[in-house]
């Protein structure tokens, strides 16, 4: 009878773990911002909150068109030019999106820890750029993230300019790539479940096909050294003799925003019942679930085959089944198909009173009239206050 490979069943689940730990936060990062009793949305809006971009059916039926035209670019770069150069474009781009992607991440995780509420009361620092009447640029951010910032910065600036094993790092690596999903699930959303089916059915055939159709899917991961997948050593004492386990960002992020919508259908549930802060989250948790069961099943596959597998060929049909078999069971089937996530932002919109402008309208409005150079502004709780009234 063979041995139990207790570093290697560590290795898995200790990927598990991860993986579902990004889909979890990042589904509640993409969560709109909760309303208080008055009905007004924190401090409206919150002023270094970035609104998140929405995938359409449209959309979802290109991307593995778009995504199938990059990977084979890719491949035929590596192949016939040699990965150096297009490692060192790639190295300097995911160094500077490693930057932005670990100071948001961080700024949202101190933002949760101190509460939205403590949050609020630190000053706003406004910056903004613009040349005669046009606005080039405007940013504004809360007094701590003044300080966050360069935190998080220094994960991606490490992994690029420090000493050479630091590239080999599976802690920098799962930082990084850690950072990666969270945000994409937090900036990147579905605006409904068809368009979640779509993109999954598309690309379920888009990895089946690149994975076991060809050699290109393995040759391009293989040949490009970018923080976009998740590490676990093959140790249960985190030694890296025998190796790592290793998970693409894409098998995380893609049903990441399946799940992350199933939990904004399970909010919208409750908000139409008057519930906002504690309510139940059957759709959630079904995905959730099923996404676990699914890569834990690309696992099993794996490790009896030992053979690399398509995780989408598995986690797929368990989303999508997951979805399907919670709304039938719940008699909801014709409703959440027919709930568009993006319909709803832009009724409630409408819904707003005309004389009250929009905190994106309130910013450009000052941008312009700071006219040219760069300008800097300090909003305290006395100028808050007087804004509210």
């Amino acid at each position: 009878m063979t041995a139990v490979d207790w570093d290697l069943l560590s290795s898995y689940a200790g990927l598990l773990s991860l993986a579902v730990f990004s889909i979890y936060t990042g589904s509640f990062g993409s969560l709109p911002s909760s309303k208080s009793k008055d009905g007004k949305k924190g401090d409206e809006v919150e002023e270094d909150e970035e609104q998140p971009e929405r995938l359409s059916s449209e959309d979802a039926w290109l991307f593995p068109v778009i995504g199938s035209v990059l990977l084979f670019s890719l491949y035929v770069i590596v192949k016939y030019f040699g990965r150096e150069w297009i490692n060192w474009i790639l190295q300097w781009y995911f160094t500077i999106a490693g930057v932005g992607s670990g100071s948001k991440a961080l700024i949202s995780l101190v933002r949760w820890l101190v509460g939205p509420t403590r949050w609020r009361q630190y000053e706003t620092v406004k910056i903004s750029i613009s040349r005669e009447s046009k606005e080039l640029l405007a940013w504004s951010l809360r007094t701590p993230s003044i300080y966050i910032i360069p935190l998080g910065a220094l994960p991606s600036l490490i992994y690029t300019f420090g000493p050479s094993e630091s590239r080999k790092s599976a802690l920098l690596t799962d930082v990084l790539a850690l950072s990666f999903s969270y945000n994409a699930l937090c900036f990147l959303t579905l605006d409904s479940f068809k368009t979640g089916c779509i993109l999954l059915s598309g690309l379920f055939l888009y990895d089946v096909w690149w994975v076991f159709g060809t050699e290109v899917m393995v040759k391009v991961a293989t040949n490009l050294d970018i923080p976009i997948k998740l590490l676990w050593p093959k140790s249960l004492v985190f030694s890296t003799e025998r190796g790592f386990t290793m998970l693409g960002l894409g098998d995380i992020v893609v049903p990441g925003m399946f799940v992350a919508l199933a939990l904004r259908y399970d909010q919208h549930r409750a908000s139409q019942c008057g519930q906002h802060v504690s309510y139940s989250k059957p759709y959630f948790y079904a995905a959730l679930s099923a996404y676990l069961a699914g890569l834990g099943m690309t696992m099993i596959v794996m490790h009896v085959f030992k053979a690399a597998q398509p995780a989408l060929l598995y986690l797929s049909p368990a989303c999508i089944l997951s979805f399907l078999m919670t709304a039938l069971v719940r008699g909801e089937l014709a409703d959440a198909w027919g709930w568009n996530d993006q319909v709803e932002e832009a009724d409630a919109h409408s819904q707003r009173p005309s004389n009250v402008s929009t905190p994106q309208a309130v910013s450009r409005a000052n941008s312009s009239a700071n006219g040219n150079n760069l300008t800097l502004t300090s909003a305290g709780k006395k100028a808050e206050k007087a804004e509210g009234s």
